[in-house]
């Protein structure tokens, strides 16, 4: 079967989706809605779309034919609309993470994926990786026993920090939603796969502490291209979006969000007139830059996880798994498992890319296409290994780690 795919927002996540989409072979990208002008023809062109199969708003897909599935990754305050209307036409639907900045929306999501009995998952790729796979292998060889613990961290990075987080689309949480919901509900949607069990009790804390207006240094300028402190600040996007040129991944993310034209001239005007050349300790931005949330599981198991701007911008998180034979240590790229029977430690074998989402998240973008294609081709959803449900559960540990952020309180799920 051939799957006729359509996109819904061909921003950076659903082009990269519709081009996985392509390269399996299985799937023809027969129509697409894009507000943005640009976008919109160079995806159509891409794609070979006739104009009529070219829509500026997702409800031009819901009245098209030749549609069997659609990639929703509008912006996330625009998800739950297409996502139910999508649905209830009889349609499967992948949909970009979050599900929704808040629970009644994702619930309502939730609602219409099991009321419609489509295929249907939020795009969690970090479960979809070679580096998952290979994990998954030692936990159900039972090589580390029962699992007891998990510390984990998600290396942010100080550059990626800056242009999505301070000076990029998701630096307000009026406008989007908290950080922990939208950079890391990969995460936690991951410990909770990993380990296997429901949470029961949540705490956090995190805070916004470096990217604050009092930490400015002297004689900064309210923009990189005035400022005589620049060329050594670290955060300088005179220096990352210029070093993006000639690099065609760097090119399409992050150099993508700021000009559409890859040219020194137009990153130059960009840095003058948009938001992404202003001085991150003069930016608008409310939302954390260092978060920490412990879990406790159903049976006793915890977790520890980290999410962080100031690390390395290599894209791969860090995990430790402690069990009762044996612990596993991961960077995303190799695997090391300690054995407690016989104190032997080996690598474990792992194929990985570039953890970046211009890399594809190690894998993680590819894998999780071929799961949904396959899904849909076979209309089996278990081959996706979840869905709406289990996307709501782990979505709501993050809102729980919120409240516990902002009150002080462990908030019991």
């Amino acid at each position: 079967m051939t799957v006729r795919f359509a996109v819904a927002g061909a921003g950076l996540r659903g082009a990269a989706y519709a081009r996985h989409a392509a390269a399996t072979g299985r799937c023809r990208i027969t129509a697409v809605a894009e507000p943005d002008p640009v976008r919109r023809a160079r995806f159509a062109a891409e794609h070979d779309l006739p104009p009529e199969r070219v829509f500026t708003d997702w409800r031009g897909l819901a009245g098209c034919d030749g549609i069997d599935a659609v990639v929703v990754a509008t912006q996330d305050r625009m998800h739950e609309e297409p996502a139910v209307a999508l649905l209830g036409r009889g349609l499967d639907v992948l949909l970009e993470k979050p599900m929704a900045p808040a629970e009644p929306a994702a619930r309502r999501i939730t609602e219409a994926a099991e009321r419609s009995g489509r295929i249907f998952a939020v795009c969690h790729v970090l479960r979809y990786t070679p580096y998952t796979a290979a994990i998954v292998r030692v936990l159900d060889a039972g090589l580390l026993g029962d699992v007891i613990s998990v510390q984990h961290l998600e290396p942010v990075g100080w550059w990626h920090a800056a242009h999505s987080f301070v000076r990029g689309n998701w630096r307000r949480e009026a406008e989007s939603g908290p950080m922990l919901l939208t950079k890391s509900c990969h995460d936690l949607d991951w410990l909770m796969f990993l380990v296997g069990r429901p949470v029961e009790r949540v705490s956090s804390f995190g805070s916004l502490t470096h990217f604050r207006p009092e930490n400015r240094p002297g004689g900064a300028a309210g923009r990189c291209l005035d400022c005589r402190v620049e060329p050594d600040c670290p955060y300088s996007a005179v220096r990352l979006y210029l070093g993006c040129l000639g690099d065609p991944a760097r090119e399409r993310w992050p150099l993508g969000a700021v000009t559409e034209e890859p040219t020194e001239t137009a990153v130059r005007k960009a840095l003058r007139t948009g938001d992404y050349g202003r001085c991150v300790y003069d930016c608008d931005n409310d939302v954390v830059d260092h978060q920490v949330v412990n879990l406790q599981f159903a049976g006793g198991a915890t977790a520890a996880f980290s999410m962080v701007a100031f690390t390395p911008g290599d894209g791969h998180r860090r995990t430790r798994i402690f069990g009762s034979h044996g612990s596993l240590e991961g960077d995303g790229v190799t695997l090391t498992l300690t054995d407690f029977r016989d104190g032997s430690r080996r690598d474990v074998p792992v194929v990985a890319g570039d953890g970046t989402a211009a890399g594809g998240h190690g894998g993680g973008d590819a894998g999780l296409i071929r799961a949904f294609v396959d899904a849909v081709a076979t209309r089996d959803q278990s081959l996706l290994g979840s869905g709406a449900r289990a996307s709501l559960d782990s979505h709501r540990v993050v809102w729980a780690a919120e409240r516990s952020r902002l009150t002080g309180a462990v908030v019991t799920l």
